[in-house]
């Protein structure tokens, strides 16, 4: 999920609350990575502003790859290739700094979210990643990755609740979460599993910054989105969404199509039930579940 050089304003602001530090250039592959974008822009006498310039995107956003606050990207990694005549050297950098724990397609988003101000999901079959139990994770890992060895489903699901943190954090974001009315009726991982998880978000819904409304399946048709979709805002920087399907994921940076995605979210939540209906449905449906 390589950001396109010519949207890289949206993420200046995001990212511009890390202030720039002097790093071990030992210490991973992304503090290598920006001590050596650092060493070679002085080498050249260039300022950050000027190499900026030059890879199409401001100083700051130099400055955020050369402290290390950045994943560096295969785009601008090109560019600084050719600028420098380095050959290939920051393209291989940046394949290795960008290794994360996470999915590629999804690494950036996942450090977007730490930075979120609000958080705006839509979800069509199955309950966000930040709002699943430990035992709903596990299951949908288990049906996506059905030959995985037990020591990988383990490691996936613990990536997953470590994302949730966020949801208790004191700067952590206000979520809103508009679930098809598909995502509590499927049984995924069985009746206990899914009774837990639905008793889960109730008790979500019922805190200050979540917030949950089901999309009724007698209201589908009047409002559509096509897919797992998440709205980021933030206090500094123009939102992004992400969508993301079966094994894949786009980060979306244009402001026309974040526009047309921030339309089609507002009338999914206008067409869905209201907060306290909604939770009283989970309440509903998580006695079904729990019913022998």
């Amino acid at each position: 999920m390589g950001v396109g050089v010519a949207h890289s304003a949206a993420y200046e602001g995001a990212l511009s609350m890390a202030q720039p530090k002097s790093l071990d250039p030992y210490t991973n592959p992304r503090s290598f990575y920006g001590a050596e974008l650092r060493r070679k822009r002085e080498e050249m006498g260039w300022s950050q502003e000027q190499l900026g310039a030059k890879a199409f995107c401001s100083g700051a956003y130099i400055g955020q790859f050369e402290s290390a606050t950045r994943r560096p990207q295969p785009d601008l990694s090109r560019l600084f290739d050719g600028e420098f005549g380095t050959g290939e050297h920051f393209q291989r950098l940046c394949r290795l700094a960008r290794k994360s724990k996470h999915a590629d397609y999804f690494a950036d988003a996942a450090e977007l979210e730490k930075l979120a101000k609000t958080i705006s999901e839509y979800a069509p079959m199955l309950v966000p990643g930040l709002l699943q139990t430990e035992a709903y994770a596990r299951a949908v890992t288990q049906v996506t990755l059905p030959y995985a060895d037990p020591h990988e489903i383990a490691e996936l699901v613990q990536l997953r609740t470590e994302r949730q943190r966020i949801l208790g954090a004191t700067t952590g974001p206000l979520l809103w979460a508009v679930l098809h009315e598909t995502v509590i009726r499927v049984p995924m991982g069985g009746r206990d599993v899914m009774g837990g998880q639905l008793r889960h978000l109730v008790n979500l819904g019922r805190t200050p910054l979540v917030v949950l409304q089901v999309l009724p399946f007698a209201a589908s048709a009047e409002a559509f989105i096509n897919g797992m979709t998440s709205l980021l805002t933030f206090s500094d920087a123009p939102a992004v969404v992400y969508a993301e399907g079966a094994g894949s994921g786009q980060l979306i940076e244009d402001p026309g199509l974040v526009e047309q995605y921030q339309r089609s979210y507002d009338r999914v939540r206008a067409a869905a039930l209201s907060p306290e209906a909604s939770l009283g449905l989970l309440e509903s449906a998580a006695e079904e579940h729990s019913t022998p």
